[in-house]
């Protein structure tokens, strides 16, 4: 029987209840991983514990853990719990992100505020906080948005949200890379899940699948192997972004 290439390895999935964050922390976890599935309120706990049913069921090991990452504390507390139940923290993967499709002159600070909590300063103490507690040689991902590449108007919080990250992910790479840990984003296109609907109407639903190359949304299963592959054999790519949708959008 072939060795799994994360036998051994602990993973984080922030967000990793349902939808992309759970098929990755399912995918992971048959490569061996122990993981640690984040959830981040009291909606999304069933699913994770949904998750952690399958990965036990499959023979591997896994807890669920809530938290609001916007808190860094809670984002600390949950690394550190992590080394707790499994002594090592090797991977960190934040899926979290929140979508508002609205006009800037319609944007309330209330709105502008918490979507640069959920979409940047989350992204930023999870990535901090991976610098503190993974082991040399680990790995960060972070789930962003192949708007970062588009010229489009009333996703200006989500996008703009998401820019940072960016940068956050080259410094990091820079920093943490003496110790071997690699750090990117993957930006998906628009995809099929209920995180994409309610900010769409039929006309925009139509467009962005017209904007890839096959008329089709992204799958959750076009993105789930290739934040396996940045983990496993695709250590050497570190201070990137990759954009996985099909033609939607470029650099």
């Amino acid at each position: 029987m072939p060795e799994k290439k994360l036998d051994g390895k602990v993973v984080i999935v922030a967000g990793g209840a349902k939808n992309l964050g759970g098929l990755i922390s399912q995918i992971l976890a048959a490569q061996g991983a122990k993981v640690v599935v984040h959830d981040n309120s009291a909606g999304t706990q069933s699913a994770a514990d949904q998750t952690v049913a399958a990965i036990r069921g499959a023979g591997s090991e896994a807890f669920a853990i809530s938290g609001d990452f916007t808190k860094p504390a809670s984002v600390e507390a949950i690394f550190t719990e992590a080394r707790k139940q499994f002594g090592r923290v090797d991977i960190a993967v934040n899926t979290i992100g929140k979508v508002m499709k609205k006009p800037i002159v319609d944007t309330t600070e209330a709105e502008y505020d918490e979507m640069m909590a959920v979409n940047a300063k989350t992204a930023y103490f999870f990535i901090r906080e991976a610098g503190k507690q993974l082991n040399d040689n680990g790995k960060v991902v972070t789930i962003v948005t192949s708007l970062l590449a588009a010229f489009t108007g009333h996703y200006s919080t989500y996008a703009g949200g998401k820019s940072p990250v960016e940068h956050f992910t080259r410094a990091a790479a820079k920093e943490f890379g003496p110790r071997g840990i690699s750090v990117n984003n993957v930006g998906p296109g628009p995809m099929d899940t209920p995180f994409f609907y309610p900010a769409e109407t039929p006309d925009s639903i139509a467009y962005h699948k017209s904007a890839a190359m096959n008329g089709k949304l992204t799958d959750i299963k076009d993105i789930a192997p290739i934040v396996e592959f940045l983990v496993t054999d695709g250590w050497w790519i570190t201070g990137q972004t990759i954009f996985a949708n099909g033609g939607y959008t470029t650099r």
